[in-house]
């Protein structure tokens, strides 16, 4: 059954009040980013997450700061209790059953087959408990030629054509700075997990959902795909143009003290940028007449913005372009970014003091729900810091019995 509110401890309380996913319970196995995003939302939505890391802690604490959580460990595991499991043991295994007894969802992103072979599948596992929603988040999907293959980050960019469509035409390709097919699998999780826990309040049963990371990732290669089956050969990287080469103007171009991106989507745009420009007398030449002539003469026209945007400033830049409502944005250095006063305002960037970073700006979320207030943001504990409490006050295990599954190498 879901795990009512009041039986959590304070502080968790608040953060889960009036939230749709109050009352829900979840067994969070997953590690690096894409199960822990995944299980981070659902805890910013109000569910009881309960992250379960081997004795030693998860790998991804023993990156950076000896002995404490990296940056990336406490951005994905806000609001989470944390406990300790030795699944390898028989004791492990059998504590785990025992939470799965009381939880509505279990996620893991582990290689497909580990839980398997730990004696913790889903065919396990639906029989402790048929309402249990069970999800799988892999780099291939538990099926296909493919799915033994060892996936991070950046061999699925490699295996999903992110890279071939990423960098410029003379030069090798390029990774996207940011781990795009991880948190593309685990906002997908999360919306696979949401879909069966409808279903379970529809139907009472519980199912396995899998997400993979390549199978994400592809619908994002959209305006490269358009550009292949446009011309039956393999598109070549377009740097910052469209990746279709479908618009025009739609580049990064270069200001005083950095550049700014700025695209025209419609012919209203086009108009208002030569306004801007003082170049009322290209609206109609031939050679930028309509959105396909722009493309042809590409190079000539980003020159010819380029050389105007130059004399600009960012901020002069798009106070001009923003006045004349053409989408654009100055490209900003990650501290901008952090420091960024819109989602300070919006709350959706937190800067607090974490028990072992000192001050750190973490996210809270994208996600708003009707009139709920955002979610106090807890930032994540120390390995086991819950052990007790779940162990002890949720599952009911007296001090005796905590002693010796300690002493046995259990937790």
């Amino acid at each position: 059954m879901p795990q009512s509110a009041d039986t959590l401890p304070m502080e968790q309380v608040q953060a889960v009040a009036n939230r749709p996913l109050e009352g829900v319970t979840v067994i969070d196995l997953g590690q690096i980013y894409n199960g822990p995003y995944a299980t981070f939302l659902m805890a910013m939505a109000g569910a009881r997450v309960i992250k379960v890391e081997p004795v030693g802690g998860e790998k991804m604490r023993r990156r950076g700061t000896v002995g404490g959580a990296m940056l990336p460990f406490a951005m994905l595991n806000s609001n989470k209790e944390f406990i300790t499991l030795n699944l390898k043991s028989a004791e492990g295994v059998e504590l785990l059953k025992k939470m799965v007894q009381k939880a509505d969802i279990l996620l893991e992103n582990f290689a497909p087959g580990a839980m398997d072979r730990l004696g913790l599948g889903y065919d396990v596992l639906k029989e402790v408990n048929p309402g249990l929603v069970y999800a799988s988040g892999t780099g291939y999907g538990s099926s296909g030629p493919n799915r033994d293959m060892l996936a991070m980050d950046l061999t699925i960019q490699a295996m999903s054509g992110v890279m071939a469509s990423t960098g410029f035409p003379d030069r090798p390709p390029v990774k996207a700075g940011p781990a795009l097919c991880d948190f593309f699998g685990g906002i997908h999780l999360y919306g696979a997990v949401m879909t069966a826990l409808y279903n379970k309040a529809v139907t009472g049963k519980g199912m396995h959902v899998e997400v993979s990371m390549l199978e994400s990732v592809y619908p994002s290669l959209s305006s490269t795909l358009g550009l292949y089956y446009g011309s039956g050969e393999n598109p070549p990287r377009t740097g910052n143009r469209h990746g279709g080469m479908a618009e025009a103007p739609y580049n990064v171009y270069p200001c005083s003290d950095g550049h700014v991106a700025l695209l025209c989507v419609s012919e209203r745009h086009w108009e208002s940028l030569l306004s801007a420009m003082h170049r009322e007398d290209l609206i109609g030449v031939d050679r930028f007449s309509d959105l396909q002539h722009r493309v042809d003469n590409i190079d000539e026209l980003d020159a010819l913005i380029g050389g105007w945007t130059s004399g600009f400033t960012k901020a002069a830049l798009v106070e001009v372009l923003t006045a004349r409502r053409i989408p654009c944005a100055p490209v900003r250095e990650i501290d901008e970014v952090v420091n960024d006063p819109h989602m300070h305002a919006r709350g959706t960037l937190k800067r607090l003091e974490h028990p072992e970073l000192g001050e750190v700006v973490l996210p809270a979320g994208p996600m708003f729900f009707g009139d709920s207030a955002r979610a106090e943001l807890i930032p994540s504990k120390a390995v086991g810091a819950d052990n007790r409490h779940v162990f002890g006050d949720w599952l009911g295990l007296d001090e005796e019995e905590l002693a010796a599954l300690s002493r046995g190498g259990a937790f």
